[in-house]
């Protein structure tokens, strides 16, 4: 399942991650349509607002299906048909949907058959494992790419691009309408199946994002083939602090020592935790062109998992400290 994630980047830097290609082959960065209402966030749940990519011809219906927009929207489905004037008065959770049964319950088959396909944007997600004496989070994202190539242009950190289904709701009263989306969770991949048994379906890769967003183009039974758990992310263990959403801060992504009483407070986890803070947009002290520069993930070529675990450690300033890693068979 997915009940937690971490979207760290402003606006600004979100639109620059999230650049692509056109259908002419043009590079594009998606605009933001309610750009304002964007929040980063080290520790989102259910109810609260987050990113998400989708066609612009949900937008303006003479629009070209392939070009993206970024908006905020409420995480927790409230289907178009809900009668009562009050969204928090569902009766059941919408924060997740099945693979197997969206297609079957009218919350999701609805707008999926739509074309209402959305790509939910995060750094990563938080999922816990259930032990005898309580439950150990884990922070899960796609493996990470060092910049080899010796020049100054930082590429960023490679978003985590979930499959959604998004929806539309009216107060029956009249009112503004209400965008919310729900993430579609798969089978556990092996890697991380001793965690949860359930995950979200994760779109690896450029053609994928293209193939789900594109809804004029891929029909929905072509889209949904997509809809397959990956191998592709790694995970490190976190602090408990996560458990509660009250805690939003960049201490919720420290990497620890499983068995140790605490998170080890060193010197170098201060300096990851300081880069996580500076490269916040919104800090009054921070000037547009003092923050990092993004490449797209969306363009460059996908990243080798045996990079990520080194990029954590750059992060960390200091090699030895608790990376990121995969479970051994």
């Amino acid at each position: 399942m997915c009940g937690r994630t971490v979207c760290s980047l402003g606006a600004d830097n979100l639109r620059r991650a999230c650049a692509y290609r056109d259908s002419r082959g043009r590079r594009r960065q998606p605009e933001w349509i309610n750009g304002d209402k964007h929040r980063p966030s080290y520790n989102r749940g259910p109810q609260s607002c987050g990113p998400v990519l989708l066609s612009r011809r949900h937008f303006e219906k003479g629009a070209d299906s392939s070009e993206r927009v970024l908006a905020t929207m409420r995480w927790g489905l409230v289907p178009s048909w809900f009668k009562k004037d009050d969204p928090s008065k569902m009766p059941f959770n919408t924060s997740n949907c099945r693979s197997d049964t969206m297609l079957k319950k009218s919350s999701y088959k609805g707008p999926l058959l739509k074309g209402k396909r959305c790509v939910v944007l995060a750094d990563g997600f938080y999922e816990w494992q259930q032990l005898d004496g309580g439950k150990q989070p884990y922070f899960i994202y796609f493996p990470q790419e060092t910049n080899e190539t010796g020049d100054e242009e930082w590429k960023g950190w490679r978003l985590l691009t979930m499959a959604g289904i998004f929806d539309c709701w009216e107060p029956p009263a009249g009112g503004d309408v209400l965008y919310t989306y729900t993430i579609i969770t798969v089978d556990a991949s092996k890697d991380v199946s001793f965690i949860h048994h359930r995950m979200p379906a994760i779109l690896d890769g450029e053609e994928a994002i293209r193939k789900w967003l594109d809804f004029a183009e891929v029909p929905t039974q072509e889209a949904v083939k997509l809809i397959q758990p990956t191998e592709n992310i790694v995970f490190h263990p976190v602090s408990t602090i996560v458990n509660s959403v009250r805690n939003d801060t960049p201490e919720c992504l420290v990497p620890i020592e499983l068995g140790g009483k605490k998170v080890k407070a060193t010197a170098s986890s201060k300096g990851m935790l300081g880069w996580l803070k500076s490269s916040q947009e919104g800090s009054p002290k921070k000037e547009e062109n003092e923050l990092p520069r993004w490449t797209s993930q969306f363009i460059h070529s996908p990243s080798p998992k045996k990079t990520s675990a080194g990029l954590l450690q750059q992060w960390l300033g200091k090699e030895g400290e608790p990376a990121a890693k995969k479970r051994k068979a």
